[in-house]
């Protein structure tokens, strides 16, 4: 099987963090793992891992300060 486009994203590595003072069961957690950064359901840690590039990672943090995601 070859190499993901975007690269492997060592979850040997990861360090999860979530919002600082969130203690829920179901949080969004991220990791930052050399130029990759992952993100996965704190309810389902060996769960599927979406991976971002730091561009991706950028447009989407953009995003969510814009309100793009807002659900109104």
């Amino acid at each position: 099987m070859g190499q993901h486009p975007k690269g492997d994203f060592d979850l040997s590595r990861a360090v999860w963090q979530r919002a600082e003072g969130d203690t829920s069961d179901s949080a969004v957690e991220v990791a930052f793992v050399d130029d990759l950064i992952g993100m996965r359901n704190s309810a389902e840690p060996e769960g599927p891992v979406l991976v971002f590039t730091q561009a991706e990672w950028d447009a989407f943090v953009a995003g969510a300060q814009d309100g793009e995601f807002d659900l109104d």
